[in-house]
């Protein structure tokens, strides 16, 4: 399990990356990986917290529902991103693989005691929660004052810029090419428009030579300053 772990591709970007040798031995003691197909949740609203995960690959959706159906994605994650919460004992949201998921499973209380023996976990996990804090006083901005065009480029950029940082997209200079984890439908559940409004913002940016569709799920994004400025987000100055 141990040499697993030294070869695992998220390694230095996930919460392991904190841990020194004989933590990640350790670490792994308690470890499993599974394998989540499309589509399938992987654990419900309500449901008891038995574990936490690292997310070795896929993309997850995050979503809380209303009892009359109505449902909104509250969060996307990516590889290397941190799955559930320690010290919580029932899951807040539901959360489903849209692609096929490859998780590293943690035994919650024995990941909650890692925590408590080892302080450079405890702050690495804090630094992560502060940033997905941050991710989502963003995200508020973006759904509660921007245009609709705004939030489709907005949420390009968005996914984009994580999945570059995971390793699932490529890119020269700032011409980025990446596929699209979810469908039209779950971006507009994303951004609270509706499916056709998302369907004409991305043939818009399509016409105005933004994005590039090259089919129904891989993006080709030419210049992704522009795209950031079209979606009213900074604009990187080193890119300048």
């Amino acid at each position: 399990m141990a040499n697993r772990c030294e070869t695992c591709a998220v390694r230095h970007r996930s919460l392991c990356g904190a841990l020194e040798q004989k933590e990640v031995e350790r670490l792994s003691q308690i470890s499993r990986r599974t394998t989540i197909p499309a589509g399938k949740a992987i654990v419900a609203e309500g449901d008891k917290a038995v574990f936490v995960a690292n997310i070795l690959s896929g993309t997850v959706k995050l979503t809380r529902s209303l009892e009359d159906g109505r449902r909104q994605i509250v969060g996307l994650q990516f590889p290397s991103d941190f799955l559930g919460r320690p010290f919580r004992t029932h899951w807040s949201v539901q959360a489903e693989a849209v692609s096929e998921v490859e998780l590293c499973q943690f035994d919650r209380k024995q990941f909650e005691q890692m925590i408590t023996d080892f302080p450079t976990l405890e702050q690495r996990l804090l630094a992560r929660v502060l940033d997905e804090l941050d991710r989502i006083r963003e995200w508020l901005f973006i759904v509660g004052r921007k245009t609709a065009a705004e939030r489709v480029a907005s949420l390009l950029v968005m996914i984009a810029d994580r999945e570059h940082d995971a390793g699932c997209g490529s890119s020269l200079h700032e011409t980025v090419v990446f596929d699209l984890p979810i469908s039209r439908s779950e971006m507009a559940d994303c951004l609270g428009l509706t499916i056709e409004t998302v369907s004409r913002q991305m043939s818009q940016l399509t016409a105005q030579g933004a994005i590039d569709l090259r089919n129904s799920r891989s993006v080709h994004i030419p210049d992704l300053q522009r795209l950031r400025r079209i979606g009213g987000l900074a604009v990187d100055p080193a890119a300048i």
